[in-house]
Parts: structure tokens; sequence; C-alpha cells
């Protein structure tokens, strides 16, 4: 297998470069526009931000256009792997989140961090941990030269699941950290960032694959919405750091404090995984997907459900968008880690 051959794109290579250019820009503009750009904060449905709404749905459909549910009849052939995805995606990893979070924000830094910050900064943390990776898994499982059909159901079995777990999960670690939780916005979230776009993308694939085929619709269309992607991330980004702004210019060393503990989870869960898929004996285009797939996060989802519950000024915002922030460099570190200990 030539995975020494094997490139990131461009975009995807360089994405805590583009990352760090729209905190700058945000900042800039935060600071240049002051208090007149409030009132995209106060454009909310259901306190849902309808300007972050639509930036992160375009975010979001078209990874849900790659997601194809008859694979999922494939389940029952080599259960082991998904068995394992499942159990660190859910049993453990929101929970160990909400452990570093608690420890690092409640304890840690203390000295720095108000009890209250320090609640919203572990509730940002704890939305980064209940939801695996859906989109950005299929670029680390192509640099390990993992399974691409197995990794397309493990993607499409955790988003079935997020359906249904990802509320319960949430609403249980929020409420021990004393915040209180509106289901009702949590929900609408869900519906909005999760439901719609799953709908919309599972009937584009099937109705435009039955009219054009698999390949148009690989080689054709979906390249198609790449850049709507792009432009939606970096938009949304340069939309919380110029309501993130002040904060960071009085706290400058923030975006590093929050940084430590969600490198620390990262790293952790991908050695919980790699090792359980030794011992459970499993390939290693099985075990690395699975790896990657818990070590990384379903930010889109978590930044936007951070801004409808705490709003695009809170440090669960801030939070969820350092994730994005350090998400490509450690992940690239863990690909060649995984390709080093290649069995």
């Amino acid at each position: 297998m030539n995975q020494g051959k094997k490139r990131i794109g461009f975009f995807e290579k360089y994405l805590t470069l583009w990352v760090a250019v729209c905190i700058a820009a945000g900042i800039g503009i935060g600071h240049w526009a002051g208090e007149s750009i409030g009132f995209l904060s106060s454009m909310e449905v259901f306190k849902v931000n309808i300007p972050v709404a639509v930036l992160i749905w375009l975010m979001i459909y078209p990874m849900m256009l790659q997601v194809d549910f008859s694979s999922l009849k494939n389940i029952g052939k080599r259960p082991k792997g998904l068995i394992l995805t499942l159990v660190v995606n859910w049993l453990i990893k929101p929970f160990t989140m909400a452990f570093f979070a608690w420890l690092f924000f409640s304890k840690l830094y203390a000295a720095f961090i108000s009890p209250e910050q320090a609640g919203e900064y572990i509730a940002g943390a704890i939305l980064l941990g209940a939801a695996p990776c859906t989109a950005m898994v299929f670029v680390w499982s192509y640099l390990t030269d993992g399974d691409p059909n197995y990794t397309l159901v493990q993607v499409s079995v955790n988003d079935l699941i997020i359906l249904v777990a990802f509320i319960p999960i949430v609403g249980l670690l929020l409420g021990i950290t004393n915040i209180t939780i509106p289901y009702d916005t949590l929900a609408a979230s869900i519906v909005v960032f999760v439901v719609i776009p799953l709908v919309a993308g599972f009937i584009t694939h099937k109705v435009l694959i039955r009219k054009r085929g698999e390949e148009w619709f690989r080689e054709e269309f979906l390249p198609r919405f790449k850049p709507v992607s792009i432009v939606a991330l970096l938009s949304t980004l340069v939309l919380l750091f110029a309501f993130q702004g002040k904060t960071i210019i009085e706290k400058p060393l923030i975006i590093l404090l929050v940084a430590v503990p969600l490198v620390i989870q990262t790293y952790f869960i991908f050695f919980i995984t790699w090792v359980g898929g030794r011992k459970l004996k499993l390939p290693h285009a099985i075990c690395s997907p699975a790896a990657m797939i818990g070590a990384s996060n379903f930010f889109e989802l978590a930044v936007a459900v951070a801004i409808a519950l705490f709003g695009l000024q809170s440090p669960a915002a801030m939070v969820t968008v350092v994730g994005v922030l350090v998400e490509v460099p450690v992940m690239l570190s863990l690909v060649k880690l995984a390709n080093r200990w290649r069995y």
C-alpha cells in the first residue's frame, strides 16, 4: 500500500493556519466594529442564532451527503471494530472529556478563571466530547490506509446514534456541572444541525445516485460543495471571534489554556482505542479509523450547540472553536503514529 504517496488536501492540511487567520480577522473586526455588530447575536429563533445556523448548516449538509445508510447492511460481517468504536465514542469519550475539562478549568486554572467561567468552559468541552467526528475522519482514514467501506459504516452508525444519545449525554454531564439545561434549545439544535441536514443529505444521495450514478456523484457532485463548506467554516470563525475579541485581548493566553485539556483528551482517546483494537486483533485498516473517529470531534455541531445554549460571546463557544484550531495538527501527528505502528 503506497501510503507514502498519499497527501491531505491543501485546505485540510493548512486548516490550523486558516483558523488562525480567521481568529486575527475576527478580533480585528470586533475591535473596529465595536457594539455595531451586536445585532447579529440577537437574530434568534428558539435561541438558535440565524446567521450561525445558516453557516453551520452549509458546513454540515455536504458531509451528510457522504453518508450511505445502505452500508449498514454490512454491520454484522465484522462487528468487533464497530463495537470498539461505539464503546469508546459513547461510553468513554464524553466522560473523560468532562473529567479533563473539570480538572483543568475548575482546579488547575482556578487562579485564572472564575468558577462561573469555568462552568462554561467545561460545557464547551463536553459538547466537543459528546459527538464523534463525521467528516474529517474520511481524510484520516485515507491517510492511514483505512478500509473506506468500513469507515463509512462506522460514520453512518455514529450519525444515527447522535440523534438519540447526544441530548441525554450532554444533559447528564452539564447537569453534573450545575448548569441549567434548556432542553428545548438542545433539541432544536439537534433538529436543525443534525436531523434536517441528515435527511436532506440522504434524499439527495439516493436521488442523484439513482439518476446519475455513483461515480458522477463522488467525482463531480461532491467536489462542488467543498468551496461552500470552506467559506461557511471560515465565515463562522470570523463571526465568532468578532464577538470573542475583547476576551482574547484581555486574556491573550486563554487559547493556550483551553487547548491543553483538549489535546490531552485527543491523545488519551486515541491510545485507548488503539490498544483496544490491538487486544481485539483488529486489522490495521479497521483499528486505525476507529482510533481516528474517537480522537476527533464533530466540531461543527459542537460550535452550533454552544452558541445556541450559551451565546456567541460565551466561553463555551470559545472552547469549541479552539477545538477546530488544534484538530488538524494533533490529528496529523496521530496519523504518523498510526502509520508508524502499522501491524
